[in-house]
């Protein structure tokens, strides 16, 4: 696990390094920091029954909790009698949360006050804001729009991981100084893949040495291509990978390997491997925003139970070393609304329109000042 502020930022003498990240990032024109769509709040396993947390993502506060009988339910923090957080020493009682201040209760299907331990009756408008949540490949997510409009797709189901046949076999997390969008823009910039991601690995993620001639004998070579897809899962696109490598100019078959990374919605990619001898597998990404310009971003991956667990972690550590080198670029860049294209870059802007459904009219929208300085 990499905290904020430990991966991805140039050396500032008196600063830290997000402050002079930010600091020097020049202020441009944003799209929304949230866009529409599911984002996981945690992994089904940090969030026991009878347990409640208290995460801040999204411009929200949300109480997370989990009944007794399993059931997972997502509400506002603050309680509104008074204000107290209902998940800050707040306890879970049968299908309720209840508050830690004074004991009002609240059930988490429909967020209705259902007791109130001092008050001969409650008030039939005494209740909290619930939000839509789903259980779904050993996670939870919670889904966001801005308007309150209800659910318009679902996370899809990863059959190998809920038959089991799949087992977890690794995760990293991350924090990336940025805009969400320009995370997912990466699969449409193809260009990229050879310059950051051509250099071996054994050079590391720190773009300073990556290039360096200690490790110019091997290269990564990409074959990648991005489309959106169809209705009715225009919520949804695909990045085709093939990857091989070349060790003093040798073509390397056993590091041939074919990705198929579908983004379902602004937040979610499904990263799936196939080896011709080293099995199939899974990286679950999830990109949700914890502050407009702040991501946490998890990688965690899912691997085939008779395959040595030696491969899959290897598999994900070589992700991750890709994905610091993209964090790099990330943390210290500017996003550009309008930015100088050439031919060869024209599925950037065939992203950014895809991209574009997750944003309504009444989208929040940061002054350029105020989204440098949260």
């Amino acid at each position: 696990r990499r905290g904020p502020g430990q991966v991805g930022y140039l050396p500032a003498p008196g600063l830290s390094r997000g402050e002079a990240a930010r600091r020097a990032r020049r202020p441009g024109a944003l799209p929304p920091p949230f866009p529409n769509g599911w984002y996981r709040l945690l992994d089904s396993a940090q969030l026991p029954r009878g347990a409640a947390r208290s995460l801040s993502l999204l411009g929200e506060q949300l109480a997370v909790f989990r009944t007794q009988d399993g059931q997972v339910y997502v509400v506002d923090a603050y309680c509104p009698h008074l204000g107290a957080n209902l998940a800050a020493g707040g306890r879970v009682v049968g299908n309720c949360i209840e508050c830690p201040f004074h004991g009002w209760q609240f059930r988490g299907e429909d967020g209705k006050c259902t007791r109130i331990p001092y008050a001969e009756k409650v008030p039939d408008f005494a209740r909290v804001r619930t939000w839509p949540s789903c259980e779904v490949n050993g996670m939870l997510l919670v889904w966001y729009h801005c308007e309150g409009v209800g659910p318009t797709w679902a996370v899809p189901e990863q059959r190998e991981v809920a038959t089991k046949e799949w087992v977890f076999r690794g995760q990293t997390e991350h924090w990336v100084d940025a805009h969400i969008q320009e995370i997912p823009e990466n699969a449409a910039d193809t260009a990229h893949l050879a310059f950051v991601h051509g250099p071996a690995i054994l050079g590391g993620s720190d773009l300073r040495y990556t290039r360096s001639k200690l490790w110019d004998f091997m290269k990564h070579i990409w074959k990648a291509e991005w489309q959106p897809e169809p209705e009715p899962n225009e919520h949804c696109s695909r990045l085709l990978l093939q990857h091989t490598a070349t060790i003093f100019g040798k073509h390397v078959s056993l590091m041939d390997l074919t990705v198929s990374a579908r983004q379902v919605g602004p937040g979610l990619v499904f990263l799936l491997f196939e080896h011709a001898f080293l099995g199939r597998g899974i990286i679950l990404q999830t990109v949700t925003p914890w502050e407009p310009l702040l991501q946490n971003v998890v990688h965690t991956i899912y691997y085939q139970k008779n395959m040595p667990a030696i491969i899959p972690k290897f598999i994900l550590r070589a992700e991750c070393i890709q994905f610091e080198r993209d964090i790099t670029i990330w943390n210290n860049k500017q996003y550009l609304p309008k930015p100088l294209l050439v031919r060869e870059d024209s599925g950037i802007q065939k992203h950014r329109r895809w991209y574009a459904q997750f944003y309504s009219a009444k989208s929040t929208r940061l002054p350029a000042q105020q989204g440098l300085d949260w």
